[in-house]
C-alpha cells in the first residue's frame, strides 16, 4: 500500500469536513474518490499532498507519516492538478517545463514528448493565458506529469470540459497508469468517469453536520462493472447520488 489512512479527522474552525476511521490506497491503483460538493473529497486529496497537517489521526505514505512538515523530497513525489489551475504568465512551454527548473532539472525532450501527448505542441509557444479552459487543463496535467510523480492527485480535472477535452484527458490519465505504473487519485461528481478510469471507487455521502464515512466499493474489472458500489450502495444516502446520477428512477437495494 502506498498510503494507508486511519482514525483520520479533519475541521475547519467548528465544522468536522472529514472523518475517515480507515482508507488504502495500493501502489499503482487508479482511485475515484466520488460524490457531492462538500463531502470532503477536496480536503482529501490536500492532505494526501501534503499541503495541510490533519487535525486528526495519520496519513502513512510509503511506510513514514506524513503531513504539510514532511521532508521535500518526499512531499515532491506526489503532484496535484486543480479543478481550476493557475498558469504563469509564460508560454505553454514554459508552463511545462516550470516544475523542472524548481528542481534543477535539464528542461529536455520530455517537455515537447508531454506536449505532443496533450495535443499542444503546436501551441508551445503561445501564452498560456490565452488558452480555452480544455487546453490550459491540459497544460497544468501536462506540467504535472512532466516531473514524472510516483503519485499524481486529479481534483475534477474535466469539470465544465467539452466531450473532446474529456476524452483526451482521460485518455492521458489512463496511458500514465498503465505504461509508468503511476498511482492516481481522482476525485470526480461523474460517476460514469469513475468507472471508465477506476480501479476502484470510494463513495462519500453529503456533508450534513458530521461528514458520513467514505464507503469502499470492492475493485471492479473490467469484466465486473456491474458488482460495485455504484449498484450496491452501502449507505440510503449514496443509493440517492448514485440513483441521481445514473438517472434512475426505479428502487435501488441496499446492503
Amino acid at each position: 500500500m502506498i498510503y494507508q489512512i486511519r482514525h483520520l479527522q479533519h475541521w475547519y474552525a467548528d465544522r468536522l469536513v472529514l472523518d475517515i476511521e480507515q482508507m488504502e490506497v495500493s501502489e499503482g491503483e487508479v482511485l475515484a474518490l466520488v460524490g457531492p460538493s462538500g463531502a470532503g473529497k477536496s480536503t482529501l486529496l490536500r492532505l494526501l499532498n501534503m499541503l495541510e497537517r490533519p487535525t486528526a489521526g495519520a496519513i502513512v505514505y510509503d511506510g513514514q507519516i506524513v503531513h504539510s512538515g514532511s521532508p521535500l523530497e518526499l512531499r515532491r513525489q506526489v503532484t496535484m492538478v486543480f479543478q481550476r489551475p493557475v498558469l504563469l504568465r509564460a508560454s505553454v512551454r514554459d508552463n511545462v517545463a516550470y516544475g523542472l527548473r524548481l528542481r534543477g532539472a535539464a528542461v529536455d525532450g520530455r517537455v515537447d514528448r508531454l506536449l505532443e501527448q496533450v495535443g499542444l505542441a503546436h501551441l508551445a509557444r503561445r501564452a498560456a493565458r490565452m488558452l480555452s479552459a480544455g487546453e490550459a487543463q491540459r497544460v497544468a496535467l501536462a506540467r504535472a506529469l512532466v516531473i514524472e510523480p510516483r503519485v499524481l492527485l486529479l481534483d475534477e480535472p474535466t469539470a465544465n470540459l467539452d466531450p473532446y477535452n474529456v476524452s483526451l484527458i482521460e485518455d492521458i490519465v489512463r496511458v500514465r497508469n498503465v505504461e509508468h505504473g503511476t498511482t492516481i487519485v481522482l476525485v470526480t461528481h461523474n460517476i460514469f468517469q469513475a468507472r471508465r478510469l477506476a480501479h476502484r471507487q470510494y463513495l462519500s455521502g453529503p456533508a450534513v453536520g458530521a461528514p458520513h464515512r467514505l464507503a469502499a466499493g470492492r475493485p471492479a474489472g473490467r469484466a465486473d462493472r456491474h458488482h460495485n458500489i455504484f449498484h450496491f450502495p452501502h449507505r440510503r444516502t449514496h443509493g440517492r447520488f448514485c440513483a441521481r446520477r445514473n438517472g434512475i428512477l426505479a428502487s435501488i437495494p441496499f446492503k
